[in-house]
């Protein structure tokens, strides 16, 4: 009964995206801007440092908005459901409140995952050289980074009855989570106060782990800020911890 009700809101979620084209359009086109026009300019002031480029220093940062944008977007699925009525039918089904979470999150885990792959198809163009075994790697880490995000955009839904209300918080919530994961700067080289907030950001371990896989021989500041066993271990926690105050959350709410 918990597979086919995690199956079945996996399979409406994702039969909602394929249908979205425009969806996918923009999620594509958003860091395709970021890293060739922000990108392509900003390597104009910031020199190669450790035989890495800006633009290949950016391009782990650059995935990890791709799922950044996608994760929380599919979490707005949830405020959807509230108002024409989905979540009431799902809430009375004789199944458990963390198969709803965890269905949903893997549903956004999917999702994000193909559109990191096509940005992740990219990397020919920055220079860079990966192996099959590399990319591999990405996409492992790029599906537990897209879970615990979707996990996060999902347990601060479940407090918000609106749309309206949900982005306005979404806003204030997912740039600065952007830009204090390490994603267009080191965190080595933060403020102490910033690299303290950074630490608290499940993205920030993300974009640090895809470092290691995409650029291993980087040295100086534009290598990783984190051992990777590290960075492993905290998305996993936090995704752990994620599902289980969102299922306690929708119990709340049942």
């Amino acid at each position: 009964m918990e597979f086919n009700a995690i199956y079945v809101i996996v399979a409406r979620e994702f039969k909602k995206f394929v249908r979205e084209r425009s969806r996918l359009v923009s999620a594509i086109a958003r860091p395709m801007v970021w890293l060739f026009l922000v990108g392509a300019g900003m390597s104009r002031l910031v020199s190669p440092v450790g035989g890495v480029s800006y633009m290949q220093f950016i391009f782990p940062g650059i995935l990890g908005m791709t799922i950044l944008f996608s994760s929380i977007f599919s979490s707005i699925s949830i405020i959807w459901d509230k108002e024409f009525g989905f979540m009431k039918e799902i809430l009375v089904a004789p199944v458990s409140r963390l198969s709803i979470v965890v269905g949903k999150a893997l549903s956004g885990t999917i999702i994000s995952t193909i559109q990191a792959v096509i940005v992740l198809a990219l990397f020919p163009f920055l220079g860079l050289k990966l192996g099959i075994l590399n990319i591999v790697g990405v996409i492992l880490i790029c599906s537990a980074v897209s879970f615990s995000i979707s996990a996060f955009g999902i347990l601060l839904a479940t407090f918000y009855e609106s749309y309206e209300s949900f982005s306005v918080i979404m806003n204030f919530i997912v740039m600065p989570m952007f830009f204090l994961s390490g994603a267009m700067y080191p965190v080595k080289l933060l403020p102490d106060i910033l690299k303290f907030v950074a630490k608290l950001n499940p993205l920030t371990y993300g974009v640090d782990a895809l470092k290691h896989v995409i650029s291993p021989l980087a040295t100086g500041p534009m290598s990783p800020d984190f051992n990777i066993f590290v960075d492993i271990g905290v998305i996993v926690s936090m995704s752990v911890v994620f599902v289980l105050i969102g299922g306690k959350a929708f119990e709340r709410k049942g």
